[in-house]
């Protein structure tokens, strides 16, 4: 979606818009190496492994350990921290 922009908005006006808001609302984190080479390394579709990772990147990082695990519980596998 493509959302044309005003150079003469105000901040406030620019925060009501509902696209704007949605987008600064939400909180992103960033997966860490080892859970994205751990997804990687996974035996899933691409499209699998991005719908994971996307779901993976509104976590905070003892929750996205905590869902890896789970995940991998699934496989035989165990979270590889180091």
């Amino acid at each position: 979606m493509v959302i044309k922009i005003k150079n003469d908005l105000s901040d406030k006006e620019l925060e009501a818009i509902p696209e704007v808001k949605k987008y600064f609302t939400k909180i992103y984190t960033v997966l860490s190496k080892k859970v994205r080479e751990q997804l990687d390394n996974l035996d899933i579709s691409k499209d699998k492994k991005k719908k994971l990772k996307k779901e993976l990147a509104f976590l905070p990082k003892y929750k996205q350990i905590k869902y890896m695990n789970e995940i991998l519980k699934q496989y035989g596998l165990k979270f590889e921290e180091n």
